[in-house]
């Protein structure tokens, strides 16, 4: 019994994942959010330092698809091995950090197509938040104006550094 219900629920899920993933499809191909986030993702690209820039922007590439295909981190960092000759755990590095770079790019470019100037910086509120984040948590930052957290990173905005697992919470105008 116990087999079917779980097996019932990870087709619901499955279900559920394909729908959201091609309403974030038509979303990423057909709305002006979808033109910011291409931006954004570009100059991400340039951010990914530690393998050459094709395979950075093949790696945008994997993650975006994955977004909209619901696809975890652990499935895009053996892609990342098959196409650059990088370790296994540098690839799930690299696969964490740009499916949470990728998602927070979301965020952004849906909050700046509708007018947001910035956000709040909310951490995790576990013990494994790093310090210099736990500094930022409650603070506002403007999209145009990542802080520099890490004093060998450039600047980023929550979620986006390695294995940040911090977040944007958009603040919008009042209507």
């Amino acid at each position: 019994m116990l087999r079917d219900v779980e097996r019932r629920n990870e087709r619901m899920w499955k279900d559920v994942g394909k729908t959201m993933g091609k309403a974030i499809r038509e979303e990423l191909l057909t709305t002006p959010t979808g033109v910011i986030y291409k931006d954004l993702l570009t100059e991400n690209v340039d951010l990914i330092t530690s393998i050459p820039r094709k395979a950075g922007e093949r790696v945008m590439n994997l993650t975006t698809a994955g977004l909209s295909s619901g696809r975890r981190a652990e499935s895009i960092s053996r892609e990342i091995m098959a196409s650059s000759h990088v370790t296994k755990s540098r690839a799930r590095l690299i696969a964490r950090t740009e499916v949470a770079r990728a998602a927070a790019t979301l965020t952004q470019a849906r909050a700046m197509s509708i007018g947001s100037e910035g956000y709040i910086w909310r951490t995790s509120t576990d013990a494994d938040v790093r310090e210099t984040h736990k500094k930022m948590e409650g603070k506002y930052v403007r999209w145009d104006d990542p802080p520099k957290t890490d004093a060998s990173l450039d600047p980023y905005h929550a979620g986006c550094g390695p294995n940040c697992r911090c977040y944007a919470e958009p603040v919008f105008p009042e209507l």
